[in-house]
């Protein structure tokens, strides 16, 4: 056909004969290919012959009416050509149906998207000219119209076989084919509009050249059958070649748009529009059709889990089948007649075999389905598979099933494993089964004769004890202190009256029945020697088989334990130890407090436990990290195993100490005389804490707080713990740094505690506080400055609740920072309404501030938004804070006042001198003002040395330009005391007592109208 084409082209005057042997010798080319190969489906192939048939014979006719000058166009040539175009057509659509194997709605849209990009450059250069040409009459311009048409028809067509099917030699060699006859209608319909004509012969005639080989030649390659054979075919990865293809046909429209705008006029806009509407409704199907592919997987994917649930509840073959059936018929779409079956394997990988080549018990089972999902029940391990799960159904379903029936498949292949498994286990009775197991086990099996020696030694137990014991005595096999208790066991399991020695043979010894439970139960574990010289732990099982005339011995069974001991013994330690200090916790130490009491109880001994926590424990962690407070509880754990081993015997002996968590510990005083014996010991312990802990970090110096409790106010060792419990609130109640003991009257106040702290959690959610005004005044002319915040809690039954009792419940619950906060958020807004009311006067208020509100997160940005809502300038506030609070070196509440503090917020020492009372940290702290405690002013008229020591601090705050406020002023005289001093400031009942907010307004009223008020107490 080659030579025919070379002598076409070379002897154009014989073009008519050559041009026809060729098309028409093409056409027989493929009669040929489906005569030899036997597609499943011949009509797909018949179609194409006859496609090329009417294709050579317009051809013929065509170049007749042209050499006799007839009327070539329109003519019956025409219906030969659009006929070729619609049996292509329909026999692309066939082989597609048949051969395909993974129905791909997202290729037949790529097919689109490739073909509608192409068919716009069709309607612009091919298909408008026709249409806008007016010389034509309504049949010409229809069929010359229909050429490019169905060139875009066969172009979507062939397009969606090709990106679907497995890409082979047929595929390519039609693919290439098609190639020829499009471009070369391509070229014809562009000769056409130039006006150039068109002579056969020419460089357009090697397109349709080739489409006429092409085709003959892919119709006689043996790999045409594979179009009509349907092939399991896994779903791959999108391509890059094709996503660029798709790419740039999607950049079609665009760019012609461009080009035509950059031309002055868009002649194609309508066109244009129409093309990027359907590309954009493809990619919204593409992406439809990728969400409904994710919920379909994720459904097989719960399906598939079902089944494998049941499939491990399967005991048989027969219940693994059935199980697999339900699968199958959940997997498929409801009511589709299907077949499944498990039966020999006819291959190593999945096929879609014709259900008549199939084993015929199998085929018989499938019944009349054409094809056959065939997937062996393969194990990860690499083994053939020896039987395969059969699933017979129309050729649609079995495609789209064929992954997850491989899935089924391994699931199914493993509980027919497991069951194999279970039924292989099941005979180890058999004799020759069992041998093996002896051979291969890892545990060592011994079989010991009448006078103790070993008659047979598994493999296994020369890697246990290094030699071989056949021979030897069982007992010297094992360590010295475990030989007596083998003897024992062997011994005892030849006496045990079990069923194998009801009837023995008469030369066995029969030795009497003592009634003991059976000896083949493991007894304690016994000790040997290793190889490597090291001991090793072993469980033992002894066994009377003499009476089976295969062992006549008994069978001692031993498993080395070592690793298991000793992970046994790590999990105790990790469960009755606490891992950081190695101390016991609070399990061990309330079982030995348990025994501890037991034992007084019988010797009237007096039984103490301290509890004892870690003052400020949270500090140091603040402070050095955590790494250090760790290493802190270390110590103290250390430093309290100490403390009580010194007083051990003088006092009682001395018990267990244990960390009961956090910074919590425990000590047991057990068999002391008296009550004061374990004060004593609980004084000692608390002395114990006076010398630093030298740490890795630095030197800590760590106080706590000891509760005590003792048998003579507790009978269990519940209530000794819940006693010390109580006892430790008190000691951290006085002071800290100290120890209590329980007395009857403290469960009652630590029960009206929590009440209390109940009662504070209710009254801070519904706000139920008030919120009183201290003035604080010029003392020159009592000139109101500002005011003092106070809360106040008036209690709907207690009535109204001191400070001091409530404000260190809420410090130790943390319910001080919402309380804070509202106390804060009240007192800015207070005070930003009096400095509207009265600006000349520049009104402040003052508030106190605990640690745990300056630690709490974003504590400065929250108050300067709260000051920035109201309007407040920030040196209308003025926050309170204790000394040891500003002297600690904490780098959180520094950061925080100084962010306060450089927003212009001024910060207090309250209460000096009741703290450190160190001057010269005066220098260094972040501080504006200083305010006197009140037990300096109520001595300082009587006191001269009090006298000089407020002097001194009023001079000196005065050098460092910090302002004093002088607290709890009450009489004349010690305001005139201090106003002589240079104080400037002060408050106290000379000059009123707290304020309700009305009041407070009423007072500013009054103080900006009318007389000095000096010595006038405010009701």
């Amino acid at each position: 056909m080659a030579v025919l084409v070379i002598a076409n082209f070379a002897l154009p005057g014989l073009h008519p004969v050559l041009w026809s042997a060729i098309g028409y010798g093409s056409a027989g080319a493929m009669l040929l290919g489906v005569h030899l190969h036997k597609p499943r489906r011949r009509a797909p192939w018949l179609l194409l012959a006859g496609a090329v048939a009417c294709f050579i014979t317009g051809d013929l006719i065509a170049d007749v009416l042209t050499r006799v000058h007839a009327k070539a166009f329109p003519s019956l040539a025409d219906a030969f050509y659009l006929t070729v175009y619609v049996l292509i057509a329909a026999a692309m659509v066939w082989l597609y149906r048949l051969g395909v194997v993974r129905r791909d709605p997202s290729g037949l849209f790529d097919a689109i998207t490739l073909t509608a990009g192409l068919g716009l450059l069709s309607y612009i250069f091919l298909i408008r000219p026709y249409v806008d040409n007016p010389d034509l009459s309504m049949l010409d311009r229809a069929i010359s119209i229909a050429y490019p048409l169905a060139d875009i028809v066969v172009l979507l067509v062939g397009a969606r076989l090709i990106a679907s099917v497995r890409f082979d030699a047929a595929v390519a060699l039609l693919a290439l084919g098609g190639a020829g006859l499009l471009s070369s209608d391509v070229g014809y319909g562009l000769h056409q509009l130039s006006g150039e004509g068109w002579a056969t012969g020419g460089p357009t005639d090697i397109g349709w050249a080739a489409f006429y080989v092409l085709w003959g030649v892919a119709a006689l390659h043996p790999s045409m059958r594979q179009l009509t054979e349907p092939r399991v075919q896994r779903a791959g990865d999108e391509r890059l070649g094709r996503l660029l293809l798709l790419g740039l046909s999607l950049f079609i429209a665009p760019i012609v748009l461009f080009v035509e705008m950059r031309g002055g006029r868009v002649r194609d806009a309508a066109a244009i529009a129409a093309v990027s509407a359907l590309l954009s409704g493809l990619v919204l199907l593409r992406l439809g059709r990728a969400v409904r592919a994710q919920r379909l997987t994720v459904q097989r994917e719960r399906r598939l889990r079902s089944a494998g649930a049941a499939l491990l509840m399967a005991t048989d073959a027969a219940a693994v089948t059935a199980t697999v059936r339900d699968a199958v018929a959940e997997l498929l779409p409801p009511g589709r007649a299907h077949a499944v079956d498990i039966g020999p394997a006819v291959g190593p990988k999945v096929a879609m075999p014709y259900t008549s080549t199939l084993d015929p018990a199998v085929a018989a089972e499938l019944g009349d389905f054409e094809f056959t999902l065939c997937c062996p029940l393969a194990l990860a391990d690499g083994r053939a598979a020896e039987r395969a799960l059969y699933i017979a159904a129309d050729e649609v379903v079995l495609v789209g099933l064929q992954e997850v029936a491989q899935i089924l498949a391994t699931q199914a292949a493993m509980a027919l494993e497991r069951i194999a498994l279970g039924e292989e286990v099941g005979r180890r009775n058999n004799e020759a089964y069992f041998r093996t197991l002896v051979l291969n086990t890892a545990d060592v099996i011994l079989i010991v004769g009448e006078d103790d020696l070993v008659t047979y030694a598994s493999p296994s137990a020369r890697a246990l004890f290094g030699w071989d014991l056949v021979g030897t005595p069982l007992p010297v096999a094992f360590a010295e202190d475990s030989a007596a208790e083998v003897s024992r066991r062997l011994a005892d399991a030849r006496t045990v009256q079990t069923p194998e020695r009801r009837t023995l043979p008469p030369d066995l010894p029969r030795r009497p029945v003592d009634g003991r439970p059976d000896s083949d139960r493991p007894g304690p574990d016994l000790q040997v020697t290793g190889p490597d010289g090291r001991p090793a732990l072993v469980e033992a099982a002894f066994r009377d088989l003499r009476a089976e005339p295969t062992v006549r011995g008994v069978v001692v069974t031993l498993r080395d334990v070592t690793e298991r001991s000793r992970l046994q013994a790590e999990l105790y330690q990790r469960a009755t130890f606490d891992a950081l200090t190695g101390l016991p916790n609070r399990e061990v130490f309330l079982t030995r407090v348990q025994e501890a009491v037991a034992s007084g109880a019988e010797t009237g001994a007096t039984v103490g436990v301290l509890i004892v926590e870690l003052d400020d424990f949270k500090v140091v962690n603040d402070t050095f990290g955590h790494g250090a407070g760790d290493a802190l509880l270390v110590a103290v754990g250390q430093r309290l195993t100490e403390a009580l081993r010194a007083v051990d015997g003088s006092y009682g002996a001395a018990g267990t100490v244990a960390r009961l968590g956090g910074d919590e510990f425990a000590a047991l005083v057990r068999r002391a005389g008296t009550s004061a014996d374990v004060e004593r010991v609980a004084e000692r312990v608390l002395q114990s804490f006076k010398a630093p802990f030298e740490l890795a970090h630095g030197t800590v110096t760590a106080t706590a707080s000891i509760g005590v409790s003792t048998t003579a106010e507790a009978a269990t060792a519940q209530e000794l713990l819940r006693h010390a419990d109580l006892a430790v609130y008190v000691a951290k109640d006085a002071g800290r740094d100290r120890w209590r003991r329980f007395e009857s009257s403290l469960h009652s106040a630590v029960v009206e505690r929590h009440k209390l702290r109940a009662d504070l959690d209710r009254a801070i959610a519904d706000k139920a506080f008030l919120l009183h005004f201290q003035p604080i005044v010029t003392l020159a002319d009592d000139r109101t400055r500002g005011f003092e915040a106070l809360v106040r809690w008036d209690h709907p039954t207690r009535g109204m609740v001191p400070p001091d009792e409530f404000i260190s419940v809420a410090e130790e619950s943390g319910l001080i920072v919402p309380l804070g906060a509202w106390v804060l958020s009240n007192a800015i807004t207070a005070a930003a309404q009096w400095r509207i009311a009265y600006p000349e006067d520049e009104i402040y208020v003052s508030v106190n501030v605990s640690a745990r509100q300056l630690r709490s997160p974003d504590f400065a940005p929250w108050v300067l938004a709260e000051i920035d809502r109201v309007g407040l300038p920030p040196g209308g506030l003025l926050l309170e804070m204790t000394e040891s609070l500003l002297l600690h070196d904490d780098g959180e509440v520094a950061a925080e006042l100084a962010a306060l503090r450089q927003a212009g917020v001024r910060i207090a020492i309250d209460d000096f001198g009741t703290g450190f009372s160190s001057l010269s940290y005066l220098r260094r702290l972040p501080v504006d003002v200083l305010k006197l405690d009140k037990s300096f002013i109520d001595t300082v008229v009587s006191s001269t040395e009090q006298h000089a020591v407020v002097d001194m601090i009023v001079q000196l705050a005065r050098i460092l330009k910090l302002q004093v406020v002088a607290e709890g002023i009450e009489t004349a005289a010690e305001r005139d005391l201090l106003v002589t001093m240079g104080c400037d400031h002060g408050q106290g009942y000379l000059f009123s007592k707290p304020l309700s907010y009305g009041d407070a307004s009423q007072w500013l009223s009054d103080d900006a109208s009318g007389p000095q008020r000096g010595g006038r107490t405010a009701a």
